[in-house]
Parts: structure tokens; C-alpha cells; sequence
């Protein structure tokens, strides 16, 4: 049995409403166990008992296919999301790389399916003030640091939700993530 988490992009925002306990139901339908949602922005820790620890990445693409047709169907809406192992985000938690408690600082991570949109917000963060924004590559991950007081106003944010990269990219604030591994 492996322990997953999904990360939906886009729900609760633009129209798209999705129910904490809607979709742990749906979880739940789809065989799932220890379905656990985390506030509203589409976080849901659960276990897979059709699939081995460690098993093919096949088998990860074709239950992250599965589960967005899913949330399509019950939702209406065109689903993404990103699916990881409890183990794979461990580590990409583990590996932030700025200092999480410092005051004034929003610390998150931004997933991505595509690696060139990945690489292409990364340089194109090198041309950002450090005092507002720091952006560091991660495996297949951004780690993003920004200032409390600029939050969506950020020079970053905005880059981020260019309709560019939408389709391919969510991101998580860190204490988030921390709170699906508790």
C-alpha cells in the first residue's frame, strides 16, 4: 500500500467549488483509504491499497489519470493535479531551502508538470528583487520565498499566474504540506 497525496490545481477559485467533504467522499469511492482532506484549496492525503510501495511510475500515471477523470466528473471541471508519494514529499519538504520561520516571509513550493515551464520561472526569477522574492530549483519543484507585505503583488506571484503556466503549475504554502504529512 503507498501512501499518495493530491494536490488539485484551481478549485475554490474562478467558479470551481469543491466541498472538503465532497471530495473525500469521492476519494473514498474510488477505493482509497485514510482519505484525509486539508482546508479548502484541494489537499488530500490518502492510501492506495491496490498499489505496492515503490511500485512502476506507470502505475502513478494511471491512478493520477483515474482520479482527475474523477474530480471531472463529479465537479465539472477539467482536472489537474499533481500527485506525489508521502515519501516524495517528505523529501521535498525537508529540502526547502530558506529558513521557513522567518519573520515576514511566506514560505512555498510551486509543483510543476512541465520541466521547461519550470526552467523558465526559475530564470526568469533571477531578474527579481531578492528583497521581495527568492526562488530556488528543487527536484521537479520551485522552492519560493516571498515577503509577507507583497504576497499575490509580488513580481514572482504575478509571473507564476500568467496563463502560461496555469495549466502546469500549483503551488503549496509550506505549513500546508507540513499539515498533510502530520
Amino acid at each position: 500500500m503507498t501512501s499518495y497525496i493530491a494536490l488539485l490545481r484551481g478549485v475554490n477559485v474562478g467558479g470551481i467549488t469543491v466541498k472538503s467533504a465532497e471530495l473525500r467522499t469521492l476519494f473514498e469511492s474510488l477505493g482509497f483509504t485514510a482519505v484525509r482532506t486539508v482546508l479548502a484549496s484541494g489537499n488530500v492525503a490518502f492510501e492506495d491499497p491496490a498499489s505496492s510501495d515503490g511500485g512502476p511510475a506507470a502505475a502513478s500515471v494511471a491512478l493520477k489519470s483515474r482520479i482527475e477523470h474523477a474530480l471531472g466528473e463529479r465537479f465539472g471541471y477539467e482536472a489537474w493535479i499533481v500527485l506525489i508519494t508521502r515519501e516524495e514529499l517528505e523529501g521535498v519538504v525537508a529540502a526547502f531551502p530558506f529558513d521557513a520561520e522567518r519573520e515576514g516571509w511566506h514560505p512555498y513550493v510551486l509543483f510543476g508538470s512541465d520541466a521547461a515551464d519550470l526552467a523558465d520561472l526559475l530564470q526568469a526569477a533571477a531578474d527579481l528583487d531578492p528583497a521581495d522574492d527568492v526562488v530556488q530549483a528543487g527536484d521537479g519543484v520551485l522552492y519560493w520565498h516571498n515577503r509577507r507585505e507583497r504576497g499575490v503583488d509580488s513580481a514572482f506571484a504575478k509571473l507564476a499566474a500568467k496563463a502560461r503556466f496555469k495549466p502546469t503549475t500549483t503551488n503549496r504554502n509550506l505549513r500546508t504540506l507540513d499539515k498533510l504529512l502530520a
